[in-house]
């Protein structure tokens, strides 16, 4: 019989343990475990005194319908090479939420390329994730400046932009204080500022290194514009680097799904590269349908049925929503829309922008009537997440 594993908050020395498991795992330097100690939860699986998996876990909060919905945040997770194929990572999963969500978190959010075994767990991907790479000659042609000012270096000011900006889709993370300086201290970061006078319309922040052969490599991690006018602008600085960098690289998911690089660029050569996508699960009900924002315009009483967190058998609720509210209560009427948890975690989000999009993807209505009420309902804000933890 194998020793037992026990499952704990990790002490001082764990997380050490689990910073060098994590580089043994990863295969390279994971900086974050340490980086995020003054932030984040760890927690470790150990057996035998010696610590074979773990993983971190912030709480903030995401926006969704341009309203903060706490969330639990889960990254730099693993299990040591030799421990893998005894479900450990979903035991480990369940306990590295378990303290997040007694302090508020109603979903939960997680990058891994596990996709298949996250979704067993209920959690779904709600949008397509891509990194894109553009010759930098391209963006110098199709955005000419329309001159803004430039500034080097973050401001006071913004988080505030970002906040604003952030409510206006589906998934971003509410940025604490500390996360800027973390983000510059893990990535290297270089930031601009660009705006009309003294104000701040944008903010843009690269790294770069120098090439193997000539000139360097210039990487986008941030991409926050107000507007198109500082959309252009902020291209067109980044089309300026053209003498050094042949490509301009966005990092996955750095670009809104909005297609400025579609309706500008002279010459459509774009590469995308799909990436591993973001997870979303719902925990608690209720909360997730109240806490988020709803359109003003919006009033809709619609029995809806939802499988049980442990599969196999579904609840039926009343989904009403009047004056930007929501509320979700439980009733024995029938569902018109029955969603399992996967497809109302991608709903939540705003994944499904149509009817036949989710009617696609498995979502069973008594009627496309019904159907094409309920993902409206959602569509308002475009899922994205921009942020990488």
């Amino acid at each position: 019989m194998p020793d037992p594993i026990r499952i704990m908050e990790a002490d001082e020395d764990q997380w050490q343990e689990y910073d060098t498991l994590a580089t043994r795992s990863y295969g390279h330097p994971v900086g974050d475990i340490i980086r995020l100690r003054p932030h984040a939860d760890l927690r470790v699986a150990v057996r035998r005194g010696q610590v074979i998996a773990g993983g971190l876990g912030l709480l903030t909060s995401q926006f969704f319908g341009g309203s903060a919905v706490p969330s639990a945040l889960l990254g730099a997770g693993c299990v040591a090479p030799e421990e893998r194929g005894d479900r450990l990572a979903g035991r480990l999963l369940a306990e590295r939420l378990r303290p997040l969500r007694d302090q508020g978190a109603v979903i939960s959010t997680i990058w891994s390329t596990s996709s298949r075994y996250l979704r067993t767990l209920r959690w779904q991907a709600p949008t397509q994730v891509f990194a894109w790479s553009i010759p930098t000659e391209d963006l110098g042609r199709a955005f000419p400046s329309p001159g803004l000012n430039i500034e080097h270096g973050r401001s006071s000011d913004d988080l505030a932009l970002h906040q604003r900006l952030a409510q206006q889709w589906n998934g971003p993370v509410q940025r604490p204080r500390w996360w800027p300086a973390w983000l510059d201290d893990k990535r290297q970061l270089t930031t601009y500022r660009f705006g009309p006078d003294q104000s701040t319309t944008g903010v843009l922040s690269i790294s770069m290194k120098r090439h193997h052969r000539h000139g360097m490599d210039l990487t986008v991690h941030d991409f926050w514009a107000a507007d198109a006018v500082t959309v252009d602008a902020m291209m067109a600085f980044l089309g300026s680097h053209h003498t050094r960098a042949t490509a301009v690289h966005f990092r996955r998911s750095v670009l809104p799904p909005y297609p400025a690089l579609l309706h500008k660029l002279h010459r459509y050569r774009p590469t995308a590269e799909a990436w591993h996508p973001w997870m979303l699960r719902i925990h608690d009900l209720p909360e997730a349908v109240r806490l988020r924002g709803w359109p003003d315009d919006l009033t809709l009483a619609l029995p809806v049925e939802i499988e049980n967190d442990n599969g196999g058998t579904w609840d039926q609720y009343l989904l009403e929503v009047k004056d930007g509210k929501g509320h979700l209560t439980a009733t024995h009427r029938h569902g018109e829309v029955k969603f399992t948890r996967q497809q109302l975690a991608v709903w939540y989000a705003g994944g499904f922008r149509t009817a036949a999009a989710a009617h696609l993807a498995g979502v069973a209505a008594t009627s496309g009537e019904a159907l094409t009420k309920l993902i409206r309902a959602t569509t308002d804000y475009e899922p994205w997440l921009p942020d990488h933890f």
